[in-house]
């Protein structure tokens, strides 16, 4: 590492440790739960309800932990975990394809938001998988239904982003999946060229659609004319799901790294700074699974190109497993991206999180994530606030104590948070004074500890761009064992 840069992150990290200890009551965070290959799901492929009772276990451990949104895996090499006409259902998964079947997407969006999180339906852009892949799916195969669509590179099939024919059959999947289901988000993956595919075989798609452009800026122009596409027709449909990707962690070259050879912008045509900067992106998640100065000069680059959008950098907690890094390697990615005003984390992946690094886990429950966190305002959408709730009751129901509220004109897809204080005054941007965030009921029981202490309850309405209303009068309550 470079001497100075490295002094600078040590200084850097010491100054976060000391001076960020506040929780922060406004943040992402996110895993990315896979289905390709199984890895986080499904593992069981006996039956319908053994594979529910895993998801369940999954979400119920995430939201123990405050986690609050989910980057489902919802489309990858050509199928599909929900109930499509377009591509067939991932053939790991219990189902069949009768009325009652199981719809693995329409099960995920209702037990995250039973919850109070997010599920966001993530999708695999252009690789379609190998020959022996695709030929497994017979006739169902977009291969076979769509072959003027596709190239195939190195032994493996792609949808050629350079056929505008390409982008119409990737927004209809876009629109099936948007229509009949109340995703919070849809986040693209593989939203790129190949690796390093300078000779990718969409030399006849560039003659005809190229128009003398230099075929590095006409690639990456075919990616932005998409993500433009795809964000209009949903602002157009659902404005408030959030339209977002991973793109590589690595946006372009910077200091100390001017030789980057591995980056977005030039080794896979991808330029979602371009995509923040048009307005067609509410979010990137960058996939920063790197360290020392192949993290923090990055995360910066992404932060200064932000324009206003949230940038969610993702963490490779994978690779404490695989390349042996140590736990506080994590730890300070998620202090300095706190520090610098990132929106959030994501992790890669689920069951690196839950199973392999406990000692993370513990943690973030100790510290990081010890309280709940609401969703950030899209704030170049809508700032209008909600109406604030009113008329807060609170009474004890047997060993449970017990909120109601009502809201006025309610609208969809409103959310709930609850805060408790021990003073009449709320301070709403520190998580410490959290309860529950993203209910959607107006309704809140939880069994508190019978402490024999006096506290404040309040509640806010979040609108489905989470714009936070005025919290309620307080309702007041002594819990306590003897009755005041």
């Amino acid at each position: 590492m470079n001497k100075i840069y490295g002094l600078l992150i040590v200084f850097l990290l010491t100054t976060i440790s000391v001076f960020s200890q506040k929780y922060p009551a406004t943040e992402i965070r996110a895993v990315w739960l896979t289905t390709n290959y199984n890895l986080d799901w499904p593992r069981n492929k006996t039956s319908v309800e053994a594979q529910k009772t895993e998801l369940i276990r999954m979400l119920d451990e995430l939201k123990k932990h405050n986690f609050n949104t989910v980057l489902f895996q919802t489309r990858n090499s050509g199928e599909v975990l929900y109930r499509s006409k377009i591509e067939p259902m991932y053939s790991s998964v219990a189902t069949s394809y009768g009325k009652d079947s199981f719809d693995p997407l329409g099960f995920m969006v209702e037990e995250c938001h039973k919850r109070g999180m997010e599920c966001h339906a993530w999708l695999v852009t252009y690789p379609l998988g190998g020959r022996r892949h695709q030929s497994s799916l017979g006739g169902a195969s977009v291969v076979k239904k769509h072959r003027d669509i596709v190239t195939l590179y190195k032994g493996a099939w792609f949808l050629d982003p350079g056929n505008p024919r390409t982008d119409d059959y990737l927004l209809s999947i876009v629109k099936e999946i948007v229509n009949n289901y109340d995703v919070d988000g849809v986040h693209f993956d593989y939203i790129r060229y190949p690796d390093r595919a300078k000779d990718f075989t969409d030399l006849s798609s560039y003659r005809k659609y190229g128009k003398g452009q230099n075929r590095e800026d006409w690639r990456r122009q075919n990616i932005n004319m998409f993500v433009a596409k795809v964000y209009d027709w949903v602002k157009s449909a659902k404005p408030w799901v959030m339209v977002s990707s991973s793109p590589l962690g690595r946006y372009k070259p910077v200091y100390p790294n001017p030789n980057d050879t591995w980056t977005a912008y030039y080794s896979v045509y991808q330029d979602a700074a371009q995509w923040m900067k048009a307005g067609k992106h509410d979010a990137v998640f960058p996939m920063m699974y790197y360290r020392d100065q192949l993290f923090y000069p990055y995360l910066d680059e992404w932060l200064k190109n932000s324009n206003g959008r949230f940038v969610v950098p993702g963490l490779g907690i994978y690779q404490i497993q695989e390349l042996g890094w140590l736990r506080s390697e994590i730890t300070d990615q998620i202090e300095y991206s706190r520090d610098k005003g990132a929106a959030g984390n994501a992790f890669f992946r689920t069951e690196h999180v839950l199973r392999y690094n406990r000692s993370i886990l513990n943690a973030m429950e100790d510290n990081y994530y010890k309280y709940p966190a609401k969703m950030p305002a899209m704030t170049w959408l809508s700032e209008k606030k909600p109406d604030s709730p009113y008329d807060l009751t609170a009474e004890q129901v047997a060993a449970d104590f017990q909120l109601r509220w009502k809201i006025k004109d309610a609208k969809p897809r409103v959310t709930y948070n609850v805060y408790r204080t021990e003073s009449d005054s709320l301070d709403m941007k520190n998580g410490a004074n959290l309860l529950a965030t993203g209910l959607h009921e107006p309704v809140y029981m939880y069994r508190p500890p019978l402490d024999d202490k006096a506290y404040y309850y309040f509640i806010t309405v979040s609108d489905p761009f989470h714009n936070e209303s005025v919290p309620t009068v307080p309702a007041f309550f002594w819990h306590s064992e003897t009755k005041k």
